[in-house]
Order: C-alpha cells, then structure tokens, then sequence
C-alpha cells in the first residue's frame, strides 16, 4: 500500500516592493493563477514621493515548499526590488481595515452599538435604520465583529486586506 504524505498547509505574509509600473500587479496575479496558487488578500500601496515604486502586500496559504517557490518565482520577476516572508522574519504586525453595514432597529440597533463599542469599530454613516461600522485590527478580530453582526441585521462588509511590517526598527 503506499502512503502519500502531505505537507502542512502554512499562511504566510509576503510584502514585495516593486517598480510602479503597467501590468506588474496582472504579472504578480498571473504567477498565482497559473500555478493554481491562492491568494487569500492582496493590497498595494505606492510607497515613494516620486511614485516609482509600490508595496504589495499578498496573503498565501500552502506547504512549505509551495511557499518557498512562490518566493523564488516573485524574486525572478523583472520589476520586484525585494520579496520578504514576515512569516520567517519574525514578528509582525498586521492589519485590516473594514467597513460594516448593519441595518436593524430597536434592541438589534442598541446591541450592534453595544458591540461595536466592544471591538472599537465606529460608527461612520448612521441613518435611523442602519451604521456602517468602521474598524482596524487582526483579521480575526474583524471575522468576530462580523460573525457576531450577522444575527443583528448584517447587510454588507467591506475589506482592504491585510497590511503588514515587521516589528523592530529596521526595516525588512
């Protein structure tokens, strides 16, 4: 009988900085796609006055050898300076911002304030029906605040996805 190992799944934050230019991000996009890769959050932010280069912050999950090609494929890109793994670097701070819209009324309108008030998301459109909710934190501080909006009149969340730097006072 033979027996197929299996590597354990790893989530790991990748940060790359890259030439801001045309078709990098579709080249980035392309990479995962075509290996059948999945991203579980991408954001990019330009990180320069001049505009000339960007960071790319991507959330992954799969073995460790997958993850490690990943890097090694990102690295050979043409326009990408630099990929880190925060995962191996050590650690890291990470965060998500998102806006939640709970429309409710009554008992439901005072307990979605009341937990909003728990988890320090605030209230940045009100109406006499609905709030949407603005919060930062971990991602699964976010997953609680919106499981827990579901029963009291959840209509609608946004995400950015996951920024993330190292801790410490260099950078990575």
């Amino acid at each position: 009988m033979m027996h197929i190992q299996h590597e354990a799944e790893e989530r790991h934050v990748l940060t790359v900085t890259v030439d801001n230019e045309a078709g990098i991000l579709a080249k980035i996009a392309g990479l995962f796609t075509a290996r059948g890769y999945n991203i579980d959050s991408l954001t990019v932010a330009d990180i320069t006055d001049n505009h000339a280069v960007s960071r790319i912050t991507i959330v992954t999950h799969g073995p460790r050898s997958q993850i490690d090609q990943i890097h090694a494929q990102l690295e050979r890109l043409v326009p990408v300076h630099k990929v880190v793994d925060l995962t191996e670097v050590g650690p890291h701070v990470a965060r998500e911002l998102a806006l939640v819209k709970v429309a409710g009324v009554g008992d439901k309108r005072v307990e979605a304030l009341r937990i909003a008030e728990v988890f320090r998301a605030r209230p940045v459109d009100t109406t006499t029906e609905s709030f949407i909710f603005e919060m930062t934190g971990a991602p699964d501080k976010i997953d609680s605040f919106v499981a827990l909006m579901r029963d009291l009149g959840l209509v609608e969340v946004g995400r950015t996805g996951i920024v993330a730097m190292a801790r410490g006072p260099q950078e990575a």
